[in-house]
C-alpha cells in the first residue's frame, strides 16, 4: 500500500477514535465511529484477495447496521427526553437498542458471527487493530452510559460470550480465528462487570489490549498463520516461541501473570454484588478458553514437528526481537505484583 495512503488511514483512525471518546453529543460520537469504519476498510482489503474483499464487505455491512442503531437509539432518547447528551440516555427502549448496537460493533454474542470471519480475512496487523483499537470507542460509549444499561441483559450477553468464545475456539486451527474467539470471550468478562464497576471494564480492556498486541506482534514476526506453521516455528525463532508461550498463559488468566489481575478483581466485585453464581459460571466457562491457549502454547514450544510435515523446516536466524514485543511481553507477564497500586488508582 502507498505510504501516503496508509498515513491518511491511520491518522483517520486516530481522529475517529479521539472524536468518539471526547464527545458529549451523540451525533459527534456517531461521526467518530463512522470515520473509524471508513478508515479501517482499505486496511482490511489491501491484499485484494477475495477473502479480504469479503471480510471488508462483511465488516462494512455490520458496522453500518450498528451505527444506524446507535443513531436510532440516540434519536429515540432525544425524542422522549429532549437530551442529546451521551450520559443522559435514560429511556429504557433507547438503552436496549444501544446495548444491541454496541454489542454488534464489539462482536458480543449473539452478534459475534462476523468477527472471526473478518479477522481471518485481514492481515495480522489489521487484525490487531480490529481486536484492540477498534473496540475502544464502543467500550467508552458503554462506559459513559453504564448507569442506564440493563444489568440482566448485559450479564446474559457476557455469560453467553464467554461460553461461545471458549467453545467455538476449541476446534480452530487458524491462529487469527483463535484470537477472534479469545477476544469474544474477553469481551464477556468486560461486559459482566460494566454496570457494577465500569472502571474495572476499562482496566480489563487496557490489559487485554496489551496482551493481545504482544501475541499478534509475535505471530507477525514469526509469520505464523495456523497451528502447523506454529509447530515448525521453534527452529526459526526459539526466543519468540518462548515469549508467545508466556503471553498466551497470561491471556488465559493464569496466576502469577498479568492476565490473572482483571479476572481476580472482577470475581471479587461480582461476589460483593451478591452475584456469586454468575462469578462461578463465568470462571468455569473460562476454562474452555484456557484449553485452546494451552493448545497454542503446546504447539509453539513443546511439539517437535514430524518429518512428514508439509512445511519446509526453517533455519534458525539470529534476528533481534522487536523492542515493542519485548516491552509488551514484560508488561503482560509481570504486572500482577503491582495490583494493589492499580486497585487504588481505579
Amino acid at each position: 500500500m502507498n505510504p501516503q495512503a496508509k498515513l491518511i488511514f491511520v491518522t483517520s483512525l486516530l481522529l475517529g477514535t479521539t472524536i468518539t471518546i471526547s464527545s458529549n453529543h451523540w451525533v459527534m460520537a456517531w461521526t467518530g465511529l463512522e470515520i473509524n469504519t471508513l478508515a479501517i476498510l482499505p486496511l482490511i482489503s489491501k491484499s485484494h484477495h477475495p477473502r479480504a474483499i469479503e471480510a471488508a464487505t462483511k465488516y462494512f455491512l455490520v458496522q453500518a447496521t450498528a451505527s444506524t442503531l446507535v443513531l436510532f437509539s440516540s434519536m429515540t432518547n432525544a425524542w422522549y427526553t429532549g437530551q442529546w447528551d451521551i450520559t443522559q440516555l435514560t429511556h429504557p427502549t433507547s438503552s436496549l437498542i444501544l446495548t444491541a448496537a454496541i454489542s454488534m460493533k464489539l462482536g458480543l454474542v449473539p452478534f459475534h458471527f462476523w468477527f472471526p470471519e473478518v479477522l481471518q480475512g485481514s492481515p495480522i496487523i489489521t487484525g490487531l487493530l480490529l481486536s484492540t483499537a477498534m473496540k475502544f470507542p464502543p467500550i467508552t460509549l458503554l462506559y459513559m452510559t453504564s448507569l442506564s444499561l440493563n444489568p440482566t441483559l448485559l450479564t446474559t450477553l457476557a455469560i453467553l460470550s464467554v461460553a461461545l468464545g471458549g467453545w467455538m475456539g476449541l476446534n480452530q486451527t487458524q491462529t487469527r480465528k483463535i484470537m477472534a474467539f479469545s477476544s469474544i470471550s474477553h469481551l464477556g468478562w468486560m461486559a459482566i462487570i460494566l454496570v457494577y464497576y465500569p472502571k474495572l471494564t476499562l482496566l480489563n480492556f487496557y490489559l487485554y489490549a496489551m496482551m493481545t498486541a504482544a501475541v499478534f506482534l509475535t505471530l507477525n514476526s514469526m509469520k505464523v498463520l495456523n497451528l502447523s506453521m506454529l509447530m515448525t516455528a521453534w527452529t526459526k525463532a526459539p526466543s519468540l516461541s518462548t515469549i508467545l508461550l508466556l503471553t498466551l498463559l497470561s491471556l488465559a488468566g493464569l496466576p502469577p501473570m498479568t492476565g490473572f489481575l482483571p479476572k481476580w478483581l472482577i470475581i471479587q466485585e461480582l461476589t460483593k454484588q451478591d452475584m456469586a453464581p454468575a462469578a462461578i459460571i463465568i470462571s468455569l466457562l473460562s476454562l474452555l478458553g484456557l484449553f485452546f491457549y494451552l493448545r497454542l502454547a503446546y504447539c509453539a514450544t513443546i511439539t517437535l514437528p514430524p518429518h512428514t510435515t508439509n512445511h519446509m523446516k526453517q533455519w534458525h536466524t539470529n534476528k533481534p526481537i522487536n523492542p515493542l514485543i519485548a516491552v509488551l511481553t514484560t508488561l503482560s507477564i509481570m504486572l500482577l505484583p503491582i495490583s494493589p497500586m492499580l486497585a487504588t488508582i481505579i
